[in-house]
């Protein structure tokens, strides 16, 4: 049996195919998990490419990250949920590889963001727009995160 296998006939990949409501129930946490996630990071990546200039970056940020980390508690475990019911398909579907490296791509994004203009977000922070940096950073994250999205989409599809 391949791992894939294994995962599809484990107690976890059995009950999420067989028990009526559990894969719809896992997939509603999935979609919530989701707009949290993207919906906190839209409204960081809108005020970086100048939108609500008066708002500070900072504050603006230490109210929406939080949100962002706690996006992931619904949808790491949603996710390997649903991988463990249909491991063999998705591993083997395209769209499943694309989705993975885009979220791989926008921490990178992020990582790449925070550790480099935003240390200097002081200068930048309130009445200014961004450097060029920050909203190309932004507009790198948005796309990123709009292509996730039509990824998790497609996925049914292909």
């Amino acid at each position: 049996m391949t791992a894939m296998g294994a995962l599809e006939a484990s107690a976890l990949g059995q009950a999420m195919r067989q028990w009526l409501w559990l894969y719809p129930s896992v997939e509603t946490a999935h979609i919530v998990g989701i707009a949290m996630l993207v919906g906190s990071i839209m409204v960081l990546d809108l005020r970086l490419l100048g939108l609500s200039r008066s708002l500070p970056v900072r504050r603006l940020s230490t109210h929406v990250l939080p949100w962002t980390a706690a996006s992931f508690a619904l949808i790491v475990p949603s996710g390997l949920a649903m991988f463990v019911a249909h491991a063999g398909e998705l591993i083997a579907n395209p769209v499943f590889a694309v989705k993975m490296f885009l979220i791989l791509l926008a921490g990178a994004n992020a990582g790449v963001f925070h550790a480099g203009v935003y240390r200097k977000a002081a200068q930048w922070d309130v009445d200014v727009m961004p450097p060029p940096a920050a909203r190309v950073a932004a507009g790198i994250s948005l796309a990123i995160w709009i292509s996730v999205i039509a990824c998790g989409r497609l996925l049914a599809y292909f």
